[in-house]
Order: structure tokens, then sequence, then C-alpha cells
């Protein structure tokens, strides 16, 4: 699959909340999903086919040198097809840019193929929260990426 890394784009937030939809239980409203589009303490990124559909995105807000990736969603037709992979690598070099020392993030307990991705991508687990999640109820796997 061709993928190419944009900044989101207030025009395209309508795109981002369907896959946001598509991905979790407990969506983002479009409002706080607008949050994520402040370029002084957050970064959001797109994932567009070679069409210019958007298949995935991926937003973190930052304070001094840590990153914490709020939202990482693909469209489930376009899962396992390294567009993951692609958004969280253009993430990490944004971060660098940035001088963040370190990126966390959270994963369900149960979603053991994003966990093993980001596992495969140097996260490492350093906690958890009990019972963090909704829709259902469900422990929060706590990981950390510290960056070069």
């Amino acid at each position: 699959m061709e993928i190419h890394i944009h900044d989101a784009r207030e025009a395209i937030l309508p795109q981002i909340q369907r896959i946001e939809q598509e991905s979790f239980s407990v969506p983002w409203t479009e409002p706080m999903l607008r949050m994520l589009l402040q370029p002084d303490s957050h970064i959001c990124l797109t994932a567009e086919d070679g069409a210019g559909r958007v298949v995935g995105y991926v937003g973190m807000l930052y304070v001094l040198d840590e990153g914490y990736i709020a939202n990482v969603a693909v469209q489930p037709a376009c899962r396992r097809q390294g567009v993951a992979t692609a958004l969280l690598a253009a993430l990490e070099e944004r971060a660098r840019s940035l001088r963040l020392s370190f990126l966390t993030l959270e994963v369900r307990a149960g979603n053991a193929a994003a966990a093993a991705l980001y596992e495969k991508l140097g996260y490492r687990v350093v906690g958890r929260r009990k019972d963090y999640y909704e829709k259902p109820r469900e422990d929060a796997v706590l990981m950390t990426r510290t960056l070069d």
C-alpha cells in the first residue's frame, strides 16, 4: 500500500473522526480531535493512500521532554499494511526534532496485535492502569519508548 504522511488539517477532521469511530468503542468527539491540531503542544499526523484518502492518524501531546501518544487509529480495511508503523515512525522523527526524550502510550490489555507492534517498535511495558477503558471495562498497559 502506498502511504503518504501529512500534518492533519481541520478540513479532514470528519475523515479522522470516522476512523476514530470505526476503531474505538468510546471514540473521541470532533472537538476533542480538534484539540490535537494545536501546534504549540500537539502533533497530529495522517496517513493517506495513493488516492489521497485518509486511512489512519496518530495524535500526540507534549510537555517539556515527554510525548504522550493519545491516539493511533487505522481504518479497519487498511490494518496490517504498515500504516501504523509509518505513522509512528514519522511521529518519532517529529518528536526527536522537538528534542523529546521519551514517548508514552496506553494500549488495551486485550489488544495483543497493537501491543506486539509497539513492542516491535521499541516500546516497553512500564505499568498498568486498572479498569482504565470502558465498553468493555479493561486495564490499560502503559508503554514507553526512549528516544535516541
